[in-house]
């Protein structure tokens, strides 16, 4: 297992997802509560009312929202699957497959640094170092959409703040830095990876500039358990993408 939760998931079903960071979930118990949704795209296919959720439950008492929205099954047709939907999960999950030497493109150096600010005052969710090589600057997406059973796709909305980031990745290899875009995928059925064009043509134009500036782009995926984060596997990259 690459990344565990913190405690045992509570299973729940979605009564409604609003104001993009709220979900109304029904505990087993009859319960119905509000859990923190950390997730800021649409979710598109993976808010659908009834669906079984599972939800973490914080340790601190003095959070507001005690309940975050971890899990939710769905089924294109191949039977169920867990789909993680925390956008926090995945850089602490690539940080920890770096480091266990389980991403050999990403290997070799000899320090991680997270969240380092760099190029127009963003920051970089992974840094890497060695003396004697270029630093490596390492962009994490999260993955969740699937609209054709087996395709993993990105983004689900629109995102100015994507395409932004990867001008700032070309920037860095233009002045001799490596980049690299990692697109972490939350669900164990995607066997490949394309950009989802017809939701954001400006984040697709983004990526083609990107890439021929120099910065390279891998595709991973993780099966979701209750449990946590399986450990991730290369998927193919399917360029142009839809």
């Amino acid at each position: 297992m690459l990344m565990r939760f913190s405690s045992a998931l509570i299973e729940g079903r979605l009564l409604k997802r609003y104001k993009r960071f709220l979900a109304d979930v029904e505990l087993g118990s009859g319960e119905v509560i509000t859990a923190h949704c950390a997730n800021p795209g649409s979710m598109l296919g993976l808010n659908m009312p009834g669906s079984r959720v599972w939800l973490s439950h914080a340790a601190n008492p003095k959070r507001k929202l005690p309940y975050s929205w971890e899990l939710i099954e769905v089924d294109l047709g191949r039977g169920p699957v867990l789909v993680g939907i925390n956008t926090g999960n995945p850089n602490a999950a690539v940080a920890a497959a770096i480091e266990n030497g389980l991403i050999p493109t990403l290997s070799g150096y000899a320090t991680l640094r997270r969240e380092v600010r760099y190029a127009d005052n963003s920051r970089i969710d992974i840094l890497l170092e060695d003396p004697k090589q270029a630093p490596c600057y390492v962009e994490i997406k999260n993955v969740h959409l699937m609209r054709d059973a087996g395709l993993a796709e990105f983004p689900d909305s629109v995102t100015a703040r994507g395409a932004k980031h990867l001008k700032a990745l070309a920037s860095m290899v233009t002045e001799g830095a490596r980049a690299v875009t990692v697109y972490f995928v939350q669900r164990g059925d995607a066997e490949r990876f394309a950009l989802a064009h017809d939701i954001d043509p400006a984040y697709a134009r983004a990526f083609e500039q990107a890439r021929t500036a120099g910065v390279e782009a891998l595709a991973v995926s993780s099966e979701a358990t209750l449990e946590g984060l399986a450990l991730p596997h290369a998927i193919q990259l399917t360029l142009p993408g839809r």
